[in-house]
C-alpha cells in the first residue's frame, strides 16, 4: 500500500483509508440504512490486513455509534492505526436532529466524549466537521489548537472549508489537513482550494472519491428504489434521483469500459484517478463489508496511462 506524508505533520497515511460513515447505521437524518455491527468490524479488519494505516471517523456518524464500534475493533486489532475524528456537529438526544456548534466548551466536551467511545487516550487527527456557524470559525478552531497543545490531540484539521476559511484558521493555528468532496462527479475544489493546499504545506484528504457509491459500477435504478427508507441518499440527495441519476449512470457505462480495459473495477478506476491529483494525500473509501474494502485496496498502487486518462475526462465533461 503506497503512504503519502500528510501535511506538516510528518506522519505517512496509506493512500487509501477506511471510512466509517456508513457503520453509524441508519435512525437518524444522514443515515445509510441497516448496518451490522460485526460487518463494520470486519470490514475494519480487512483494512487493516490490506495495508490501510488509517480510519476515519465522526461523532455524528450513528450519533456516537461509528466512535463505538471503531473503538471495540481496536481492541481486537493487533496494532492501533492512525484515527481521524471530527467535531462541531451535535445532536439532540430526544429528537436525534443535528445541528452545527463552534463553542469553545463544546469543542472540549466532543473530544472528551470521542475519547471516550474510541477508547484511547489522544486522537491522532481532529478535524471541524463543517464550517458552521461560520462566526464561531475562529473560537472552534482555537479550542482545537488548544486540545494539541494539552496532548489529547496530535494534529488539528478542518473538512469542507474554503479557502478564506482555511486562511482565517491558520491566523491561530496551522491547518494539517483539510477533508473535502472530490470525485469524478464532485470536483469543484480544482479550482483554488488544492492549490491553496499545495503552497501552504496542507495535507488534502478526499473524501467520497465513489460518490456514494454511484462510482462503483453497482447502482442502477432498481438498486436505488430497494434502498432502504433510512439511507439519506434516497431521500435527500438529488444525484440519485431523475434526471441526475440516469445522467449519471450513463456516464459509468461508459466508464467501466474503459476500467475493464485496464483491467480494473469501476471502484478502482475511480479511486485511481482521485489518487492522480499530486495535492491529494489520500482518499477515503467506505465499506459496509470487508470484501469491498479488499476490492478497492489495489487503487492505491494504480497509474492510469495518459490516454486512458484523456479518455476518462472526455467522459466526464460530456453534457
Amino acid at each position: 500500500m503506497k503512504k503519502l506524508k500528510l501535511g506538516s505533520s510528518g506522519e505517512e497515511l496509506s493512500t487509501i483509508g477506511l471510512g466509517t460513515w456508513v457503520h453509524g447505521g441508519g435512525d437518524y437524518a444522514f443515515g445509510w440504512g441497516a448496518q451490522d455491527d460485526r460487518e463494520s468490524i470486519a470490514s475494519i479488519k480487512a483494512a487493516v490486513e490490506v495495508g490501510i494505516n488509517w480510519i476515519d471517523t465522526a461523532p455524528v456518524y450513528g450519533l456516537g455509534h461509528s466512535e463505538e464500534v471503531l473503538g471495540q475493533a481496536l481492541k481486537e486489532l493487533p496494532e492501533r492505526p492512525f484515527i481521524a475524528t471530527k467535531c462541531g456537529l451535535r445532536w439532540d438526544d430526544a429528537t436525534r436532529k443535528t445541528y452545527s456548534l463552534l463553542k469553545a466548551d463544546s469543542i472540549r466536551a466532543e473530544c472528551e466524549a470521542s475519547l471516550r467511545r474510541l477508547g484511547v487516550d489522544v486522537i491522532d487527527l481532529y478535524q471541524i466537521h463543517w464550517p458552521k456557524p461560520d462566526e464561531e470559525i475562529e473560537e472552534g478552531w482555537g479550542a482545537v489548537a488548544d486540545l494539541v497543545k494539552e496532548g489529547k490531540v496530535r494534529f488539528g484539521g478542518v473538512s469542507n472549508f474554503s479557502v478564506d476559511q482555511m486562511k482565517r484558521a491558520q491566523e491561530i493555528h496551522p491547518i494539517t489537513s483539510l477533508q473535502p468532496p472530490y470525485s469524478m462527479l464532485e470536483r469543484n475544489v480544482e479550482s483554488d482550494i488544492l492549490d491553496f493546499c499545495s503552497q501552504h504545506d496542507i495535507g488534502v484528504i478526499a473524501y467520497s472519491p465513489l460518490q456514494k457509491g454511484l462510482l462503483t459500477g453497482k447502482i442502477d435504478h432498481t438498486y436505488v428504489e430497494d434502498m432502504d427508507d433510512d439511507d439519506h441518499r434516497k431521500a435527500m440527495d438529488p444525484k440519485f434521483r431523475d434526471p441526475e441519476l440516469s445522467k449519471i449512470l450513463g456516464k459509468v457505462e461508459k466508464l467501466k469500459v474503459i476500467a475493464e480495459r485496464l483491467g480494473l473495477t469501476m471502484t478502482q478506476l475511480a479511486v485511481a484517478w482521485v489518487l492522480l491529483r499530486p495535492e491529494i494525500t489520500a482518499a477515503i473509501v467506505g465499506a459496509r463489508r470487508s470484501g469491498q474494502i479488499r476490492d478497492v485496496a489495489p487503487a492505491s498502487e494504480v497509474k492510469l496511462p495518459e490516454e486512458s486518462v484523456v479518455e476518462i475526462e472526455e467522459v466526464l465533461s460530456e453534457v
